[in-house]
């Protein structure tokens, strides 16, 4: 059984030690999570993004995939997707992940609410450079989930896996597709040593 774990920003993540994943399979980030911890695959297709991994030299020692983009066109060591989806960072990392035939996908972070009732911005990195801060309004999740919806119906031998907290929101669109479910916290951690 190949195993992969898709890593997105939203806080839920924080309850487990990503930086234990890479010992059970292969681990994709998205965005800044780069700052704190290298997985075998980091995504970002913001342009603000790629400009400070290029800054970090991140890429030229790690797997780095974007879209590509003529203001990227001195910056080296990037690998680009083929042809860009127009996705965000989440989906485009789970698309990716896909790709590569992992019998089970486990999808963290990807919260899709805000917090604060839905409202606030639901970030790791809220108030660091290049994120909206903890105050600003939450972005309406409505794409994340038609692009998650997206690869998950595209992949119906690939097992997904959700891990959420128990009190996350699950929207409607999710709870139909077949090779989809949601476990929580506790149970992922049963499975897999993260603590």
């Amino acid at each position: 059984m190949s195993v992969a774990f898709v890593l997105g920003n939203g806080t839920s993540r924080l309850a487990i030690d990503h930086t234990k994943l890479k010992s059970y399979g292969t681990v994709y980030g998205c965005n800044a999570i780069y700052r704190d911890f290298p997985p075998d695959y980091l995504i970002a297709v913001d342009p603000r993004m790629i400009i400070e991994i290029n800054s970090s030299g991140y890429q030229h020692t790690n797997q780095v995939w974007t879209n590509y983009n003529k203001h990227y066109k001195d910056f080296t060591d990037f690998n680009y997707f083929e042809k860009s989806k127009g996705w965000s960072s989440g989906p485009t990392a789970l698309d990716l992940a896909s790709t590569h035939n992992h019998t089970v996908i486990y999808i963290l972070g990807f919260d899709y609410k805000g917090l604060a009732n839905g409202v606030k911005l639901n970030n790791v990195f809220a108030n660091t450079p290049n994120y909206k801060t903890s105050n600003d309004n939450a972005t309406y999740y409505g794409n994340w989930l038609k692009q998650t919806q997206n690869v998950i119906k595209n992949n119906e031998k690939t097992m997904y896996i959700r891990v959420i907290q128990p009190d996350n929101f699950v929207p409607e669109e999710l709870n139909i597709l077949k090779n989809l479910k949601h476990i929580t916290i506790e149970e992922f951690e049963n499975s897999y040593k993260t603590t």
